[in-house]
């Protein structure tokens, strides 16, 4: 029995404890990861403009050459809407002007507006006496003085005919009342009018081109002087990258100071465009006022300032955002 009892195994007093079981991880509320998101982003911006204030002359050609290069087009865009407006009327007139024989008389030219008058494809015909005539052009022309030098009025009777709308060919039109015997001459001009919608046209296009080629100008830019500042600041991104912060994190503050490069050129732009209407502005008016008022100038829309504003704060988060993401796919240190 005693040798039993020796050989059998002591009882383990050393008998390692039962594991514990995990704490349930504490779950924050919503509005303490609201708090917090607000104040990284807060963070973000406050010293991604600090950064810029601490280079001024850098941060300054930046912005110089981002508000010039947004300028032109939208400076380009101004002047193309004016000529659309300026031409729309001119491209809805549809006025066949015809100039009678200086031979024909008043009463000759009302009897062939009459006849005018009786066809289907034309829904008015108005009469200018050369006496009307004349007194239009010592209104308009500022050479009244001269005017009472003449002799005779040199101007004929003219008729401004109005083709119907959807009626007959108007360049058929315009023919017939060429042919008349009564007709020295006829202005028609639909080619000019479908030549100046071509280079209407041709404008717009020109513009958007501009507009695409300077706005990746802008992107390129950004994204270059982002990425100067992401090499002077390698260190400082691997020793945050060693201690556990996210690419999200790392990325936040340069994806900002893009942001303000574009918010600071696109309101530079602006700022430029409505200093040359400024400038331009006083001759402008005194030339649309010798049209007698047909014609406004208008300058740049509050709505498309604001957009140029957007795009370019776009434009300078996207290229912040590139350059970012290549410096960090290069890998984390240690990788």
């Amino acid at each position: 029995m005693n040798a039993v009892r020796r050989n059998r195994p002591a009882p383990n007093r050393l008998r390692e404890p039962a594991p514990a079981k995990p704490s349930p991880r504490t779950r924050r509320s919503l509005g303490s990861r609201l708090s917090a998101w607000r104040e990284q982003r807060r963070f973000g911006f406050a010293t991604s403009l600090a950064r810029l204030a601490a280079r001024p002359l850098a941060t300054a050609l930046t912005v110089l050459v981002i508000g010039i290069a947004l300028a032109l087009p939208l400076l380009f865009h101004v002047v193309l809407d004016n000529a659309r407006e300026l031409s729309r009327g001119m491209r809805e007139a549809r006025e066949i002007t015809v100039f009678l024989k200086p031979a024909e008389s008043a009463d000759a030219a009302r009897r062939f507006a009459e006849a005018l008058r009786g066809r289907a494809d034309v829904t008015g015909v108005v009469v200018r006496t050369p006496d009307e005539g004349l007194e239009e052009f010592r209104t308009l022309s500022g050479f009244a003085d001269a005017l009472d030098v003449l002799q005779h009025n040199p101007l004929p009777s003219v008729l401004v005919v109005t083709p119907a709308a959807g009626g007959a060919d108007e360049a058929a039109l315009a023919d017939h009342v060429a042919a008349d015997a009564r007709t020295d001459m006829v202005q028609y001009d639909a080619a000019w009018r479908e030549r100046l919608g071509a280079i209407l046209a041709l404008g717009e296009r020109a513009v958007a081109a501009l507009m695409i080629l300077l706005s990746l100008g802008t992107l390129l830019v950004i994204g270059n002087t982002v990425r100067t500042d992401i090499q002077s600041r390698a260190e400082e991104i691997a020793v945050m990258q060693l201690i556990g912060a996210s690419d999200g994190f790392v990325r936040r503050p340069f994806v900002y100071t893009g942001l303000w490069y574009g918010a600071l050129g696109g309101l530079l732009a602006v700022v430029v465009v409505y200093a040359m209407q400024l400038a331009v502005s006083g001759p402008a008016d005194g030339l649309l006022a010798s049209y007698g008022g047909r014609f406004t100038w208008h300058g740049l829309g509050i709505g498309t300032a604001a957009s140029l504003v957007a795009i370019s704060v776009v434009l300078g988060a996207l290229g912040a955002w590139i350059a970012a993401t290549r410096h960090l796919l290069a890998g984390r240190p240690g990788e």
